[in-house]
């Protein structure tokens, strides 16, 4: 990740222009085809400049890395927690990383606009900063886990190695094609969306930017407005540990109000970013809850079906509802921040009952290639959909159209029948889990009776 990070920051760097690695990138890898979806992922497309080359093989670098993080954060957590609150401990994981997501949507534009001009180099920069931090992190991490095995005597798969073979126990699993199809559906109608989204907002509200001099429009506000974030995720975090009701409650509410002065100062800033930050928030604050949930009560498949039905709420709400609050700047920033929300649940629902459920579908100690093959198959289609969402948009809006007047019903309407189709397939695996008996409906901690 850190090394795939370098090498996209020094491609949209000052550094890289006229060089000789610029000019090879510029006369190379031109490919002329014209494929339908394919042609439109491709990043060596003739006439993509030679800085956007170079930045696709880092950001390549950068996901391969990204997927092997995924794998072992997602094993490690299995390891360190079975038999007590796996679900817990993902969906605390998982409220954490949607902070980061939040931190890199307030930052990524202020770092860019830092000192009056627009460089995106400097917002590559800040996130190879933390790239950094990461990497020194999973060091510690791996003598912890050399530690764990010290004090367990269980070196992981040294005894029973990894073979070829075990592939087959995964791909004929019916349990695990549902649960991959069900990610691959759910995540192609997120992730795609969010490249997408604050575009989309803009398209759909009507915004009046702060005015230049004031304090809405300085870089100070981008500061105040991410400690407020930081008070509602610490706050509703810590609610979650909180034995003591009177504090837990206490902490809720303080987290409440947060919440409310941020989307307050997100309307008053009058940016479609500062809006769609809000998004990761709610995640942060209810996906422990859910973990929890799923560890002492269960129900991960209908937690699934929640999510997914969530999921298309959201989804035809954009296309049908904001539209109609355009020029009302209020109730159409009210509107975007309640469905951003929701959205946000939707994104805690399904990722905190999913992951915990792998587990219950393989054996152990080919857990982390069943991460690996749900991962592979997700990325088919988060490949996929960023380039469809893009053919839909120009073949449903007039040529020449300009970028804030695009009209997006279509596109989120084919994202809603992503959501409709991830529903099926929840319903169908609660199905198949009460007949076969996986153990999706029940508890990760077993009480004894």
């Amino acid at each position: 990740m850190l090394v795939g990070g370098i090498i996209k920051f020094y491609a949209v760097s000052d550094s890289f222009i006229g060089t000789g690695l610029e000019q090879w990138f510029t006369t190379h890898l031109n490919w002329n085809g014209e494929l339908p979806v394919i042609g439109a992922i491709l990043p060596f497309a003739a006439g993509m400049p030679a800085s956007a080359k170079l930045a696709a093989c880092g950001f390549m670098i950068f996901g391969c890395g990204c997927e092997m993080a995924g794998i072992t954060v997602s094993r490690g957590i299995v390891k360190w927690f079975k038999g007590r609150e796996t679900a817990l401990a993902m969906g605390s994981e998982m409220a954490l990383a949607r902070l980061g997501v939040a931190t890199c949507m307030i930052f990524s534009p202020f770092f860019a606009k830092l000192g009056g001009e627009v460089h995106v180099d400097n917002a590559v920069k800040f996130g190879v900063v933390l790239l950094c931090i990461a990497l020194i992190m999973f060091i510690v991490y791996f003598f912890m886990d050399k530690k764990l095995d010290g004090q367990t005597g269980e070196a992981e798969e040294k005894d029973d190695p990894f073979k070829i073979s075990d592939l087959g126990k995964i791909f004929t699993s019916l349990g695990f094609w549902l649960v991959a199809l069900l990610c691959v559906l759910y995540y192609s109608a997120i992730f795609p969306f969010q490249k997408y989204a604050v575009n989309m907002l803009q398209c759909n509200l009507t915004l009046n930017p702060a005015a230049e001099g004031t304090f809405w429009a300085s870089p100070q506000v981008t500061i105040v407005q991410y400690v407020i974030m930081l008070v509602v995720a610490v706050c509703a975090f810590a609610s979650n540990f909180s034995k003591n009701k009177g504090l837990k409650y206490g902490l809720m509410c303080l987290a409440i109000v947060a919440l409310v002065v941020y989307c307050y100062m997100g309307y008053m800033r009058g940016t479609a970013e500062t809006i769609f930050a809000v998004f990761p928030l709610l995640a942060v604050a209810i996906t422990p809850i859910l973990g929890n949930y799923v560890d002492h009560k269960g129900k991960a498949a209908t937690m699934l079906m929640l999510g997914s039905i969530l999921l298309v709420i959201c989804h035809l709400t954009f296309a049908f509802v904001l539209p109609a609050f355009k020029g009302n700047a209020v109730g159409g920033t009210v509107v975007a921040y309640v469905t951003i929300l929701v959205l946000g649940a939707s994104f805690s629902l399904v990722p905190a009952a999913l992951w915990p459920s792998v587990p219950k579908l393989v054996d152990e100690k080919i857990i982390g290639s069943a991460y690996a093959a749900i991962f592979w198959i997700q990325n088919i289609g988060l490949g996929l959909f960023p380039a469809l969402i893009g053919m839909v948009l120009n073949n449903t809006n007039p040529e020449g159209t300009a970028a804030h007047e695009l009209n997006y019903t279509w596109a989120l309407v084919m994202l809603a029948a992503l959501g409709i189709a991830a529903l099926l397939i929840s319903v169908y695996l609660k199905a198949v889990d009460k007949k076969k008996g996986y153990g999706l409906e029940e508890p990760n901690i077993k009480e004894e009776k």
